[in-house]
Parts: C-alpha cells; sequence; structure tokens
C-alpha cells in the first residue's frame, strides 16, 4: 500500500510551535513513528506553508497512484475553497488529520471547508491521529 502524508503550513514547526497545544513531537518523529508502526506501508511525506503545493500535491498523488493521503491542511481548511475543490477532483480517499481539537478551540476553526470532500475527521487526539487515519485507509478506505 502506497500512502501520501501531507501536511500544511506551520506544521514544519511541530516540537517548537505552541507545544501546550501541539505537544512537543516534530514532524520527523511522525514520520519515524509512522515507518515503525506500519513497515508494510510505502509512505511519503510532503509540508508545505503554501496553498498552490499542496493542492498540486494532492492531484500528483492521483496520478502516482497512491492508495491513500492523510492531510492535515491546518489553517487552510478553515479558509480554502481551493483545497476542498483539489480533495474532491481526485479518486483517492482522504482522511483529514488535526492534531488539536479544534472545536475546543478559536470559533472560526470549528468549519472545515476541507472535511466535507475527504471521507472522515480525526481530530484532537495528537499525533495518534496520524496513525489512526493510516489504520482506517489499510482497512476500509485506500482504493484498489
Amino acid at each position: 500500500m502506497k500512502l501520501l502524508v501531507l501536511n500544511g503550513p506551520n506544521l514544519n514547526l511541530l516540537g517548537s510551535r505552541e507545544t501546550d497545544i501541539y505537544g512537543t513531537g516534530t514532524l520527523a518523529d511522525l514520520e519515524a513513528s509512522l515507518r515503525s508502526e506500519f513497515a508494510d506501508v510505502d509512505f511519503a511525506f510532503e509540508q508545505s506553508g503554501h496553498e498552490g503545493s499542496l493542492i498540486d500535491a494532492l492531484h500528483e498523488a492521483a496520478s502516482r497512484r497512491f492508495d491513500g493521503i492523510v492531510f492535515n491542511p491546518a489553517g487552510y481548511s478553515h479558509t480554502s475553497v481551493a483545497l476542498r475543490d483539489a480533495v474532491a477532483a481526485i479518486d483517492v480517499p482522504v482522511v483529514e488529520v488535526h492534531i488539536s481539537n479544534v472545536y475546543a478551540r478559536e470559533r472560526f476553526r470549528h468549519v472545515s471547508r476541507t472535511a466535507a470532500a475527504a471521507v472522515g475527521v480525526i481530530s484532537g487526539l495528537g499525533m495518534a491521529g496520524y496513525a489512526l487515519a493510516v489504520r482506517y485507509l489499510l482497512v476500509h478506505g485506500a482504493r484498489s
């Protein structure tokens, strides 16, 4: 199985950014943890703070025949119709993940534009949400 883990803006600062909200684990820690827990999965990891780069990565995931995508659009989930449309436009199942519980935070974070195009959303379970998304895709959601 081939999965893309795609992270949006500011997630490159995990481990040093607002650790009371996001914890002390880094993006590299997350990648190592997923590779260790799911040794049979062929992972690709990408992170960008640029909306267009995230859209390109979603489009390329379809053409590169990824079986599923774990996507943390970060702040763009609340604002980007273009990212929502990119998720909807591809035939690869996408699970949206948020490290923090967006519903326990500022009101503007309570709406995700991208969530409706995803097969599901995991929010507030920290880095464990990524592993849960992978597990879902392995069992239920990946395309054949």
